[in-house]
């Protein structure tokens, strides 16, 4: 094995993570910096790229200063972000104004539009969002003229660092199919879809795998970061499809579950087999040949955050407190609709609500029917999955709810699916962007780099109060109707 090292950035919300890995994949260690959300108006979301730069360059400081024989070894850099983003270049490569991101609602009216466009769905294989980034841009032609005027290039986050490394502006299949810009079945930017929102080819990055070259850092950024002139950019990721390739879920069936602030269910797929009106997303995966879909909720851990809030009691306290096993539903049912809802019913408007209240109704109730409700949302999820033909073969427990017991649980009985929970280690999308890296510049196989990660046991579903949450979970689906006639 030559002496060679690689590094992932992961480019998050809230903050950029940079992964130090040997060409085995093994860990060497990390840095993090963090950066603001500005929130000018009412459902904006906007960040200046510059603090992503700026970020990146404290990282590979910190990493260079603690790791510098292997820092002067990198030989490729992998980069995910977060995806949707819209960061506007001029002619020069300057940014024209914040980037807005995917959790920017702005546009809901120009996706609206946009999504009964024909052959919009057809081609890109979703539902336009609002946090897409082609509804936008054309907010931005709408609201900014004058700043449409002037775009010459549009990079998502990813995509950004990838030019502020290279000097050119490429971006991966993963990440470039939540823009409803490309046609997500033949891995291309579609002249139909552009044209819906009256934008240019010559206005989209360069397209490649995740795991192939894109290009070369420039000598200044090489000089800036003290690297090597010869380290390689590879396409990288959007976070979702760096997250499977850091768990390893490249083949059909294979996925992860996050509980994290919003909740995921992801499954690699070997075909493309999109059905937009359940609202699943259907994109690229970050290897060649293969695809991915999810189902998508908005609140998750936020929904005990949130109870945690009101009752003033931490949300490790609150699980503890209900013990470890289950003992069936509870009377109480909570639809964990906080901020709307995305998969199955794309409601940005629907809100949350509590049913079966009563006078002895204390909090351990209340917890219990927020970790049952987002357990049965999730399971919404499963089965619009399961309409496009997905199965799962091997889920993968992650995000900060995976360290209660009591909702692992709850969520494999719901599920009627075994959860994984790997080891305490890396698995996420820093380590799946170093691992495109790896597979970029040393020629490795994807299948030979993403293997899965050391399980530490596995959370079985409680085969004797199977039928009690399926038939909790069936009173639970019923009821986004009864609660939407409400609002």
């Amino acid at each position: 094995m030559s002496d060679l090292y690689f590094l992932g950035l992961d480019l998050g919300t809230s903050g950029l993570r940079a992964l130090l890995v040997a060409e085995d994949g093994q860990p060497l260690g990390s840095s993090e910096a963090h950066y603001l959300i500005s929130n000018p108006h009412d459902g904006w979301s906007e960040q200046d790229p510059r603090d992503w730069t700026i970020a990146c360059q404290e990282v590979l400081t910190n990493l260079r200063e603690t790791f510098p024989n292997e820092y002067r070894k990198i030989a490729a850099i992998g980069v995910s972000g977060h995806m949707h983003g819209a960061t506007l270049l001029d002619k020069v490569g300057q940014v024209l104004r914040p980037c807005i991101l995917w959790n920017d609602t702005r546009s809901h009216l120009e996706a609206s539009v946009l999504d009964k466009a024909k052959d919009v769905q057809h081609l890109s294989g979703n539902i336009v969002f609002p946090g897409f980034t082609a509804p936008k841009l054309m907010w931005v032609a709408k609201e900014e003229p004058d700043i449409f005027a002037k775009v010459d290039k549009v990079l998502l986050p990813a995509a950004y660092l990838n030019f502020w490394l290279t000097g050119d502006a490429f971006a991966d299949m993963s990440d470039s199919a939540g823009t409803s810009w490309l046609d997500v079945k033949q891995r291309d930017w579609s002249q139909r879809l552009l044209d819906a929102s009256s934008m240019l080819l010559n206005s989209m990055p360069r397209l490649v795998e995740g795991c192939q070259i894109g290009a070369q850092l420039t000598p200044h950024i090489a000089q800036l970061l003290g690297l090597d002139g010869d380290v390689v950019v590879v396409g990288g990721a959007g976070d979702n499809a760096a997250a499977a390739c850091g768990i390893g879920a490249l083949g059909e069936g294979d996925g992860f579950v996050s509980l994290g602030t919003s909740g995921v269910l992801l499954m690699a797929r070997d075909g493309y087999t999109p059905l937009p009106a359940s609202a699943i997303h259907t994109f690229c995966h970050a290897v060649p040949d293969a695809w991915y879909q999810m189902g998508v909720i908005l609140s998750a851990t936020d929904s005990l955050n949130w109870l945690s809030s009101i009752t003033g009691r931490m949300p490790a306290e609150l699980t503890k407190a209900l013990g470890s096993k289950i003992n069936g539903p509870c009377r109480t049912k909570f639809l964990p609709y906080l901020s709307g809802e995305r998969t199955p019913h794309n409601d940005a408007g629907i809100r949350a609500g509590f049913a079966g209240i009563g006078q002895k109704t204390g909090v351990n109730e209340l917890t219990q029917a927020v970790i049952e409700g987002v357990s049965f949302a999730l399971r919404d999820c499963l089965e619009a999955l399961r309409q496009t033909g997905a199965k799962p073969r091997r889920l993968t427990a992650i995000g900060g709810g995976s360290e209660s017991d009591i909702w692992l649980k709850t969520l494999a009985t719901t599920l009627n699916t075994p959860l994984n929970i790997p080891k305490a280690g890396e698995f996420g999308a820093a380590l799946g962007a170093a691992r495109l890296a790896i597979c970029g510049r040393t020629g490795h196989t994807p299948q030979q780099v993403m293997h899965a990660p050391d399980i530490q046991r596995t959370i079985e579903p409680d085969v004797a109060f199977q039928y009690d949450y399926e038939t909790a979970y069936l009173q639970y689906s019923q009821s986004y109707n009864h609660l939407k006639g409400l609002q």
